[in-house]
């Protein structure tokens, strides 16, 4: 999914100029004909997905300046670059006092357009995750620093967005690194206990022997080696929230006194004379069939329904495709400013690479794959060839994995696996070297966001649109490609409105967002 530009200008003729450059460099362009109509797509009922504004400072009715200001009354936090034939510092300094990331005079030039839009999007998506990391760090992450576009996952964090509201018990259901913890962690950020202690346990990482000491704390002398006295989770996290990691692997014996520290609201020490008492909010998690221990004897039943109160299950990352593109480009952000590079493109066969990856270990593993493309990245972007590891798990049956959710305008959103053509064309420039494999530049989606099959026009369209792009708009070479005539692919580009499209490269990478 790429990102997506809204172009807001009162004239056509630059309209259709920032159109035929923003698809250009690979972006998604969104017109809006005048201020009003930009502010109703921006912060009407149903607002458009942006990324990113291309803004006129100078148009009747409302102007750009009043257009950043219903922005900013509205909480977006777009990145905006103002543009106006009238280039005075006055200009400049209302534009950026209002908002604006960035300013450019008409009529501006592709390189110059280019640059400010990656530079805009890289910022925006650093600023965003060094606000998550401070958040996360201080117990006040809230739902919105959860980076997700997909349907069912927003209406999982709807679910947990109202548990926050209380203090009742919440179990995060999902599999290993899809970002319980974080989804925990907006809970607690999000409710009263926000300024008190949020302390995380792994359950599944703790000896058996000493998970009773860490949890409820031991007395000096309790036990061989105990030659201090240990307070224990449940009293560091008092009046705050304990989150039990992977709940799940906790034995039996410890289930017990877990079960009575919940209901009674207080703790034993191992070798104390006295209970203590706690007040804790408990967010419990696990990556397992909790209700199959429970008929297998493996977890007490009593202690699953003390803790399966409000029950949260979280999609995997293979059932969210559309969320793939923003966490690739924000953790890119953030690894690539801690190793100290400047790598600012991930290119659209990388993307479309990592989209057709099952992800096992979910986000967890797309963030380690990240590091690791960072780490081997030359230049300022990152391609396929920084992928080495997921390129040969794709390839091991010798090619993409057809059934893997895919990355591509037009699909659904949704976690199923709309019905999808490869299309497929020789080696693209960012597989070199890398086991020569033919590698997808694009995907065609059979149906529209409703299920139904796409009108043949529809496809036709973008089948020439590609062809055009992937041979750089060498015409012959196109037409010889689609088996067609030269005239006849004229006329089929004048019936479709395409006439422009063979003076339109292909860009090989979009914006870091």
């Amino acid at each position: 999914m790429v990102e997506r530009v809204l172009i807001v200008d009162d004239d056509p003729v630059q309209r259709r100029l920032l159109d035929n450059m923003a698809r250009k460099f690979g972006y998604e362009p969104v017109i809006a004909e005048s201020g009003e109509a930009a502010a109703a797509l921006l912060t009407g009922p149903d607002p458009e997905r942006i990324d990113c504004v291309v803004l006129d400072l100078v148009m009747p009715d409302l102007d750009g300046l009043g257009v950043l200001a219903r922005m900013r009354s509205a909480g977006l936090n777009i990145p905006v670059i103002v543009q106006t034939a009238h280039g005075g510092i006055d200009n400049v300094i209302s534009a950026m006092r209002a908002g604006a990331a960035d300013f450019v005079v008409k009529p501006v030039g592709a390189e110059r357009l280019q640059v400010s839009l990656r530079n805009a999007l890289s910022t925006h998506a650093l600023a965003d995750e060094i606000t998550r990391i401070k958040r996360s760090q201080s117990g006040t992450l809230t739902f919105k620093d959860i980076v997700t576009r997909n349907a069912a996952m927003q209406i999982v964090l709807r679910s947990a967005e109202k548990a926050a509201t209380s203090g009742i018990p919440v179990l995060i259901e999902g599999e290993s690194g899809v970002g319980k913890e974080m989804i925990a962690r907006a809970v607690h950020g999000s409710g009263e206990r926000r300024a008190k202690p949020f302390i995380a346990v792994n359950c599944g990482a703790i000896p058996e022997n000493l998970v009773e000491s860490i949890l409820f704390g031991h007395e000096k002398g309790a036990f061989t080696g105990a030659t201090e006295r240990h307070a224990g989770k449940f009293v560091e996290a008092s009046c705050g929230t304990l989150f039990l990691d992977e709940v799940g692997e906790l034995p039996l014996a410890a289930q017990v006194k877990l079960l009575r520290a919940i209901q009674e609201g207080e703790v034993e020490p191992v070798g104390a004379r006295k209970t203590v008492k706690v007040d804790v909010r408990i967010i419990s998690a696990t990556n397992r069939n909790l209700i199959a221990d429970v008929k297998n004897g493996r977890f007490r039943e009593d202690l699953f329904y003390r803790l399966h109160v409000f029950p949260i299950s979280v999609p995997p990352l293979r059932a969210r495709p559309e969320d793939m593109p923003d966490l690739v480009r924000h953790f890119l952000a953030r690894i690539s400013a801690e190793e100290g590079k400047r790598i600012r493109l991930v290119s659209t066969e990388a993307l479309s690479l990592l989209g057709a990856y099952r992800w096992p270990g979910n986000v967890r593993q797309l963030e380690n794959a990240v590091f690791r493309a960072v780490v081997l990245a030359d230049g300022d972007s990152v391609g396929v060839s920084e992928f080495p590891q997921i390129v040969a798990q794709l390839t091991g049956s010798g090619g993409l994995s057809h059934d893997a959710p895919a990355l591509a305008a037009g699909a659904p959103n949704s976690g199923d696996v709309s019905p999808m053509i490869d299309i497929r064309e020789g080696m693209a420039p960012d597989f070199a070297g890398v086991h020569a494999i033919s590698t997808p530049r694009g995907t065609l989606a059979l149906l529209d966001g409703q299920g139904e099959v796409r009108p043949l026009e529809d496809i036709e369209t973008e089948v020439i649109r590609f062809a055009i792009s992937h041979y750089r708009g060498q015409m012959s070479e196109v037409a010889r490609r689609l088996q067609i005539g030269r005239s006849t692919l004229y006329r089929k580009l004048e019936s479709l409105g395409l006439e422009d499209t063979a003076e339109t490269e292909p860009a090989s990478a979009v914006a870091v967002r």
